[in-house]
């Protein structure tokens, strides 16, 4: 546990979640049942928690409203949010805030990390559902923004951001901050997924890193014949909330989609996605790059063989840079690149989007106060800071390109193009029933060859769960 600053007045009082949550017997959504909450993968690795950063905590703080009267009392707003570790910590990032003015205080309320993600959601969950006003802010993964938005439990802020000040931020995830055509949520921090590949191997065969899955697959046979690799291709097909990572970055890059912007529209049976799946299938059965044990995999296992020299190319998130370059876990240090995802001919790279995202709560009784705050954690100042000292990676492109940036986390500039591109999981509030019926079919598809009728099925399925 971090020592809280000493200031008199400004440092957050911390409570934690099971001080604030006595109850289970909370209401929670109408569309959200405990047993549907999803187990999301080591999302703490994923997004590259462990970068250095060296910045000062000072440099990074804005002059905020200091002349305000001695003795003025502030306004009191609590704040919700998944725990997250670097040289800082949240809490050291709201007691910058607090000291930083003397208008509003800010009450900090930990929740597990987001490696425990069922218990954050279900505390967001319990929290939210009392409609007291308590939160008033919180961080949510960017898959409950619609489940919130649609219990109204999340406050539209259009008239605080206008369409000017969204710009300043990656498009994909302000598609995913909205819903119903509101924006519910204000962008906070990415991760997506990405490619990385050998450098060295590929320098060998005299070939550049593929941009279409036809050029990986051929670039990959060669190198297993070769004898130079023992799998062509890694990524992750487990039974799990990563197989709709991956569906998703596949179907995207042929064009296609698992919902329409609708939420109503299931397009997961229509030709673009057959194709994708069909595709996927294939990489383990007919091209055999992609070992079998894929179908068991998720991130670490899949991770291993490719930091320990064993694969070409592996899809996964940002988190296996800092292992890559790490001599004591890999073998592969200075030999490994990252790019865009391929994609079929004349479409374009697709990434699935992942991260955390800030939310103001619907029934706060300090929204204005609220609103100033997630202004100030938006903030490019405030986002660098994140980037440098905790490690998460900005959504404002202007401070991705900043010089601190590319002196203190360089890999991070790396990935702006993965992020351009990038795009969500289906948006919806029935989400958490949507991604199992895509786990258990997008599943059997790949292990059965039975591809169309598989999706079929999901699709099927899926019109009863969004049409309710």
């Amino acid at each position: 546990m971090h020592k809280t600053a000493q200031y008199s007045k400004a440092a957050p009082r911390q409570r934690t979640l099971d001080q604030d949550l006595r109850s289970d017997k909370e209401e929670i959504s109408p569309n959200q049942k405990p047993e549907d909450s999803i187990h999301r993968r080591d999302f703490i690795k994923r997004t590259g928690l462990a970068f250095a950063g060296v910045a000062a905590a000072s440099t990074f703080l804005p002059s905020v409203r200091r002349g305000m009267a001695a003795g003025t009392n502030p306004t009191e707003i609590t704040f919700s949010s998944a725990k997250f570790f670097g040289k800082e910590t949240i809490a050291e990032v709201v007691d910058a805030y607090n000291s930083s003015q003397n208008k509003i205080h800010v009450t900090y309320k930990e929740l597990p990390p987001p490696s425990s993600s069922t218990e954050v959601h279900q505390g967001l969950v319990q929290q939210l559902a009392r409609r007291n006003g308590d939160p008033d802010v919180f961080t949510q993964d960017i898959i409950w923004i619609a489940e919130f938005a649609a219990a109204k439990w999340a406050l539209p802020l259009d008239e605080h951001f206008n369409a000017e000040v969204m710009k300043e931020y990656f498009p994909g995830v302000v598609q995913a901050c909205t819903w119903q055509g509101k924006l519910t949520a204000l962008p906070w921090f990415i991760d997506s997924g990405m490619l990385y590949y050998r450098k060295d191997l590929l320098d060998e065969l005299g070939a550049k890193a593929p941009e279409t899955w036809g050029e990986l697959i051929d670039s990959a046979k060669k190198l297993i014949s070769a004898g130079k690799a023992k799998f062509g291709f890694l990524w992750q097909a487990k039974q799990a909330e990563v197989l709709v990572c991956d569906l998703v970055s596949f179907v995207g890059s042929n064009g296609g989609s698992i919902l329409g912007p609708d939420g109503k529209t299931v397009s997961i049976a229509d030709d673009a996605a057959v194709e994708a799946v069909q595709l996927m299938h294939d990489l383990i059965k007919k091209d055999q790059i992609t070992p079998e044990d894929v179908l068991s995999w998720d991130e670490e296992p899949s991770r291993g063989p490719f930091t320990g020299g064993e694969a070409a190319y592996l899809r996964n998130w940002s988190y296996v840079w800092k292992i890559s370059q790490d001599k004591a876990n890999s073998s592969v240090v200075d030999k490994v690149g990252v790019v865009p995802l391929p994609h079929f001919p004349n479409k374009k790279s697709a990434a699935c989007l992942g991260g955390y995202q800030y939310g103001v709560n619907a029934s706060s009784k300090n929204k204005e106060a609220a609103i100033e705050f997630v202004r100030w954690m938006s903030s490019p100042e405030t986002q660098l800071r994140f980037a440098t000292q905790i490690g998460l990676c900005p959504t404002r492109s202007a401070v991705l390109d900043d010089p601190k940036i590319a002196q203190e986390q360089p890999f991070m500039q790396q990935l702006k193009p993965v992020f351009i591109g990038a795009i969500g999981r289906p948006v919806t509030p029935k989400y958490p029933q949507v991604t199992l019926v895509l786990q258990s079919e997008v599943s059997r598809a790949l292990t059965s060859g039975n591809v169309k009728a598989a999706l079929q099925t999901a699709k099927d399925k899926i019109q009863a769960i969004v049409k309710t």
